[in-house]
């Protein structure tokens, strides 16, 4: 992760969340790869029930926990765990929203979109937020693992989900997908 003052630049939370579907309406959320908890205090904020923040770095975990306490929330868990290679743990079916966010270019992307759809409800919804497919941008992962919304749309309709809204411009260096468990 690059430095969280830098990080945090190149998001505005409240708006992401918004235009990705996130609102008052959702009672339960997992966060796949949580970081700095940029992300779960704002949806913590949001939603009714409770936010599940996951990630494998311990630093992570720590650094959520304390933004999460200073807010005074107590709607999130926090989850040191591996979720690519274990899965989350949740049951079935237990979560409203899921975000995966800056983190399909990983291996396996299609295990993440299958745990995905095995947390979510019926008439659930994924928020898919990923950085442009341009050199030009100051962060990122390597061009050669970057996925493009295309490639994104083909792995969220493999798995399942039914493409609500695809190529939303989250400025200055990102886009979002929104899609749906039937």
């Amino acid at each position: 992760m690059p430095d969280e003052k830098l990080w945090v630049s190149f998001f505005d939370p409240e708006t992401v969340l918004g235009q990705l579907g996130l609102d008052k309406t959702v009672v339960n959320v997992a966060e796949f790869g949580c970081g700095y908890g940029i992300f779960t205090v704002p949806a913590a904020r949001l939603v009714t029930g409770r936010v599940h923040a996951f990630d494998i770095e311990p630093e992570m975990i720590a650094e959520t926990r304390a933004k999460v306490t200073a807010a005074g929330l107590c709607n999130v868990q926090c989850h040191l765990r591996d979720f690519v290679a274990e899965g989350t743990g949740l049951p079935d079916g237990s979560v409203d929203y899921v975000m995966l966010f800056n983190i399909l270019h990983l291996d396996l992307p299609m295990l993440l979109l299958e745990e995905t759809y095995r947390v979510l409800t019926p008439k659930g919804r994924l928020g898919i937020m990923h950085w442009n497919y341009d050199p030009a941008t100051p962060r990122g992962p390597s061009m050669k693992i970057r996925p493009k919304p295309e490639q994104c749309q083909h792995w969220i309709e493999k798995s399942g989900f039914q493409l609500l809204n695809l190529r939303i411009d989250l400025p200055p260096y990102h886009y979002g997908i929104v899609a749906g468990k039937p």
